[in-house]
């Protein structure tokens, strides 16, 4: 009979369970769970019989931390449920949130949520209003779809926990410095960090629940809890079952009937339900693209109701996470098609393999002639807008454009056979990349081209360089997925300086090297 626990089993250590807690759970300070928690799953029945489910984990990854508790610095069902054997409750037996000492922390007694919470959430939420909203747009304002979001939390416990886990995970960010997250000790974990796991189990415990009433009528609020995962998994680590979180996303949007002809407001949202719909989806969209960039070839399904016409992808620079430009965003997504079709069990036919190349040309030749500053020119403004704005803007444009411009060219030298010198295009997005480190708001925007970069950099000084723009943007993030995207740079490039042809065969082995990174 195995006598290890859940958690022991998931970190591969030696575990004795005498009683709950074990000893090894108690000292690293982590959840000590007996048996499987709740999950996202593939191939669950909705309103028919049930099917055999193929389980995706969304537990939390291990991740290894010293926090001070009070320093801010493919096809998938979207239908969750709980193991049969596996069952993770929040009574009397299993601890709740931690107290923080907020008792004399100065909340608005304005706000339109300072009075019915309790403590520790009412700290929570003001944390995620002040500290974490504005990480996840270009520019904050008073429209901050994130912010818009806190009204409906007030009167759902769903959406309520989901944003606490977020806000909770920042905080305990906070206390680690760049290059300590990568040490092999394990010290005492913060009541922030307890809370953020507590928090965030039980949002995808409440997720389950939803998605397993037939009924269910709160498909928005569901959405926006589970959207909000994803950037969880930003602040975790950027590869603990993100794609899984996105894929349910994915499946809800298709789910979600069209907002008839009232422009009013439901379910307590800030803003139109339609509004709060349109941000996520043009969100999904923007992740599922650049998500699949450094992925395994086909891990994330091809979801078409985000690419119909009429889908609103139109950017409000106060509504947008990243200010990718949406045609650049339609090239990756080429570009990441031949790949999967290089990928394929089944070696190419001459006539196809002709077509392909044929066709990446014309995209990369249109990705060339893509022009950044009319496309910065002609952004909705906003009331603070200035022309140093614009130009900001438009050189934002041209770190993705090349990005965008090498990502194909690889995918097209993997078509004919060939490795291009891509020296003066690497040294330019370089160029561009110190350009935004002075642009405080734009800066957190290009973590992927950056690590674009960083595959790419063949001289000293350029990896030294990208290193120290990834710290710059921990500083001010404390997402610990850039953290990640250090170490795995470090690896890539150890290994490229004893295999030449690594470095041109990126698209394809980014993915293997451990999990499916979410570098954004």
């Amino acid at each position: 009979m195995d006598t290890s626990c859940y958690t022991c089993r998931r970190r591969r250590i030696e575990c004795e369970m005498t009683e709950p807690p074990c000893k090894k759970c108690q000292k690293a300070g982590l959840e000590c769970f007996q048996k499987r928690p709740f999950r996202w799953v593939q191939g669950a029945a909705f309103r028919s019989k049930k099917k055999v489910s193929s389980v995706k984990d969304a537990s939390v990854s291990v991740t290894k931390f010293n926090l001070d508790s009070t320093r801010r610095d493919g096809s998938t069902n979207a239908k969750s449920k709980a193991n049969d054997d596996a069952s993770l409750e929040y009574g009397e037996d299993t601890p709740g949130p931690r107290s923080l000492g907020v008792d004399n922390v100065l909340v608005n007694p304005d706000d339109p949520y300072a009075s019915s919470l309790d403590k520790v959430s009412k700290y929570y939420l003001y944390y995620y209003s002040k500290c974490v909203c504005k990480l996840f747009v270009m520019y904050d304002s008073k429209r901050n779809p994130l912010r818009n979001l806190i009204p409906a939390a007030l009167g759902d416990s769903i959406l309520l926990t989901s944003i606490i886990a977020l806000s909770a995970r920042h905080m305990a960010n906070g206390g680690q410095s760049f290059y300590e997250l990568g040490t092999s000790t394990l010290p005492a974990l913060s009541d922030a960090h307890h809370n953020a796991l507590w928090f965030k189990y039980k949002a995808i415990q409440e997720i389950s629940h939803a998605l397993s009433d037939e009924k269910l009528d709160t498909h928005d609020i569901v959405m926006a809890s589970a959207f909000l995962l994803i950037f969880l998994d930003l602040l975790e680590s950027g590869s603990d079952k993100w794609n899984v979180h996105l894929e349910g996303v994915k499946t809800l949007i298709t789910q979600i009937q069209p907002m008839g002809s009232g422009t009013g407001t439901e379910q307590g949202l800030g803003g139109t339900v339609e509004e709060m719909r349109n941000f996520i989806i043009r969100q999904i969209y923007l992740i599922d693209t650049l998500g699949a960039t450094y992925t395994r070839p086909r891990l994330l399904s091809n979801t078409t109701s985000l690419q119909e016409p009429t889908t609103p992808l139109q950017m409000s620079l106060d509504k947008s996470y990243l200010g990718c430009p949406e045609f650049l965003l339609d090239a990756l997504r080429s570009f990441s098609i031949f790949r999967d079709m290089l990928a394929g069990s089944h070696p190419l036919e001459e006539d196809s393999l002709q077509s392909y190349i044929e066709n990446i040309s014309i995209v990369l030749n249109l990705t060339q002639d893509f022009d950044c500053r009319a496309w910065a020119s002609n952004l909705p403004q906003l009331d603070t807008h200035s022309t140093h704005d614009t130009n900001m803007l438009s050189t934002l444009a041209e770190a993705y454009k090349a990005g965008t411009l090498i990502y194909g060219r690889r995918v097209s030298d993997a078509l004919v056979g060939e490795m291009t010198p891509l020296d003066n295009l690497v040294g330019e997005l370089i160029a561009i990349i110190e350009v935004m480190r002075c642009d405080e708001a734009l800066f957190k925007c290009i973590l992927w081209p950056m690590f674009v970069a960083g595959l790419e950099s063949q001289q000293q000084d350029q990896r030294d360089f990208v290193v120290s723009c990834l710290e710059k943007f921990w500083f001010e993030t404390k997402c610990i997925n850039v953290v990640n995207a250090a170490n795995i740079l470090r690896r890539f490039w150890k290994m490229g300086d004893t295999q030449q042809t690594l470095s041109s065969q990126w698209i394809f082995n980014i993915g293997q090297l451990g999990r499916d990174w979410l570098l954004i």
